[in-house]
This record gives C-alpha cells, structure tokens and sequence, in this order.
C-alpha cells in the first residue's frame, strides 16, 4: 500500500459521519441532525458540525464554515461522490453538480473526488470521522437538544479538546499544534465575500412560458416555450439561464404552487386579455344595445371567476359583427325573456332566425283542476 504524504495546506478532506446526533421538538418527535466532517491532510486538524440534511444548500454551508473555521482556503477539496457534490460518479472524470463548481471557482479551489468504492482515498476523514464520534458524539448522546443551534454550541465547545489532544505516539505533538505549524501557514486567504449559497437546477420551459422549480412555476419570455433552461436560486431571487444568458429574474417565493410571472414575458395578445376587466368587457358589449350589455354581465356574473366567461363574452360580441348589432339585441333580448345564459344559446336563436319573432312570450294559461266527486269545496272546512 502506498503512503501518502500530504503538503501543508494542499487538501481539505470531507465526509458526512455515519453517526446522527437526535434534536428534540417540543410535539414529543425527534429527528436525526447530519454530521459533518472535515480534517487537513498534513496536521488532520477537525472540524464538525450539524445541520438539518445532506442536501446542497447545507452541503456548501458546511464547507464555507469550515474554510472560516481554518482561516484559509486550501488547494483541493477532496469529497467522497456524494449526489450532492457530483452528478456522475467516474474512475477517471466525474463530473460535478454545476452548483458545486460554482462554489469551487469562487474560492479558488479545485475538487478532486475519491475514487467510487475506495475509502482509503480518504482516510484522513475516515479517521477523523470516527474521532468525531468518540470523543464528540458519544459524550453528547446522554444531553438533549431541542435546535441545531444548540447542538452546534455543544459541538463548538468539544472541537478544542479534540483537536488539542495529543497524538498516542507523538505525545509532544496534537492536531492543533501541526495545525498551527504546517496547515495555517500554507493556506490561501479567504475571499473578500462570503459564497452566497446559490444553487443551480435543470429545467423545461412549459407551454405557458413557465419553468417549474421548488415547487413553484417562475415565467421566463414567451419565445423559450419548450427550451431547456438552467435555473440559479439563492435563498432571496430565482434566476434562469437560457445558453448561458440570463433571461429572467424573480423574487423567490415560500409559497407552493404558485405562478410567479412578469407582465413583459406575455406575448401581446395575452397582455391584452389580462388588461380586460369585467366592467371593460360589459361595456364593450352595451355599444352593441342595452339586452347584449346584460347578457354579457349576466354571463360574467354566472362564473365562479368572471375570466372563465370572457371566451363567452368575446363570441356573443362577435356574433353582433356577424349578423348585425339589431339581431344581436333582439336575440339577447329573447335571451333574457327565456333564460338562455350561454354562448351557443343565443347562436342557436340567431341562426334558426328566433330573433325575428315577437320578443315578448304569451304566459301559459292556468292549469285548471278538474271536477271530481272526492274534492272539497271551501264550504266543507267551514
């Protein structure tokens, strides 16, 4: 087996530890707080942290807390083929989530995967990782912790004793001190500016001119309809990419199954619809007489949300350019009378010529009983 030796300050090894420390919620239920590892290959000096899971957003935190906690940035970061940190796993080129490349360039740092199913690429975190949990894991497991944040207080506190322990067969030497001598004076400064945890997704715009993300659908311009396009999220804006471009910016919503949309990304004709409110609609149709006015209002009143009866609206207005705007009214004038409420109602009477007909309906004639000898008269209950 070849040894490895590690220059100062050039690697950064990273690992989630098998081990969970339980965070307690006032309901009664519990939950399992990841772990995270990470040691320096020359001093394997440690450090840990929890957070809520494995995801990317935490992912990223973690490794920019720990670069803080060094006080520097090393040359290579070396991961296991988390889903999180690589989006193919190979023996020769993995390829990295775009996400993480992008945390990468911004601290200037390069990513170097472990090989698929070879731990000792990593056995500087192996080990330290089973330090974590024997000296930090194990001494909490009796405390309970209702937050992350106090299960990282408790962490915090532990780290130095860890890292100040001296080695079993090097007992003038401790992690803190090969830290202090070989690791702090080798690694890069930290950036002006703090990695703003963006993260980076795939997506196809829908027919609505919408991609969906997190849940939510966030419009892009109508034109992109069926392009594939990249979305980058922060915590605050939702921004998507289309060939490198960016092509729309949004607020990012907490909200779920909900359309986020601007105005602009509308093609004309939609624009214009939504600018139509009900009263534009009534109007629009009173030009044509008085009965087409009510018609279309009591259409718009009919719907649960009067925009489901604009197609309606649109088609009776259109049938007055048809046939004429005095067969319009008189047609909705026998509407009314009838209670035809629809469309294809007053289609119907203006194409079998119902309009000509007298508007005005003779009432039916009263439905007399007749005589029968088991009647009563009034004089009976008397």
């Amino acid at each position: 087996m070849l040894r490895q030796d590690h220059r100062p300050g050039e690697k950064l090894f990273l690992d989630w530890a098998g081990a969970t420390i339980p965070i307690h919620h006032p309901d009664g239920t519990t939950w399992a707080a990841a772990l995270f590892v990470s040691a320096l290959g020359a001093s394997s000096y440690t450090y840990a942290e929890a957070v809520e899971d494995q995801q990317m957003a935490n992912w990223l935190k973690v490794q920019r807390n720990a670069f803080e906690f060094y006080g520097g940035v090393p040359q290579l970061l070396v991961p296991d083929n988390t889903k999180t940190g690589v989006t193919r796993a190979c023996l020769y080129e993995p390829d990295l989530n775009p996400t993480y490349q992008e945390f990468a360039a911004h601290y200037k740092v390069a990513v170097m995967p472990t090989r698929p199913r070879k731990p000792r690429d990593k056995a500087k975190v192996e080990s330290a990782v089973q330090v974590v949990q024997r000296w930090i894991v194990m001494r909490l497991r009796h405390r309970r912790f209702f937050t992350i944040a106090q299960a990282n207080e408790a962490v915090r506190q532990l780290l130095p004793m860890l890292n100040n322990r001296p080695f079993r067969k090097r007992k003038d030497e401790s992690r803190a001190s090969l830290f202090q001598k070989h690791d702090k004076p080798a690694l890069r400064p930290l950036p002006a500016s703090r990695y703003d945890l963006s993260q980076w997704a795939q997506a196809r715009v829908n027919i609505d001119y919408h991609a969906a993300f997190d849940g939510n659908w966030y419009s892009v311009p109508y034109t992109l309809t069926g392009e594939a396009v990249e979305v980058r999220s922060t915590p605050a804006t939702v921004e998507i990419f289309h060939r490198g471009k960016r092509v729309a910016s949004h607020l990012r919503s907490r909200e779920r199954n909900k359309s986020v949309c601007h105005d602009e990304h509308r093609p004309k004709s939609h624009q214009a619809h939504l600018e139509w409110p009900p009263s534009r609609m009534i109007d629009w149709a009173a030009k044509v007489g008085i009965y087409t006015g009510q018609r279309v209002n009591g259409i718009l009143e009919s719907k649960p949300h009067p925009e489901m009866g604009y197609r309606a609206c649109l088609g009776i207005i259109r049938l007055a350019a048809k046939y004429s705007p005095e067969r319009m009214e008189h047609a909705a004038e026998r509407a009314l009378l009838t209670g035809a409420v629809s469309y294809h109602s007053i289609k119907s009477i203006l194409r079998n010529g119902l309009d000509s007909q007298p508007a005005t309906l003779s009432a039916p004639p009263p439905r007399l009983s007749p005589d029968h000898e088991n009647l009563r008269g009034p004089q009976y209950f008397q």
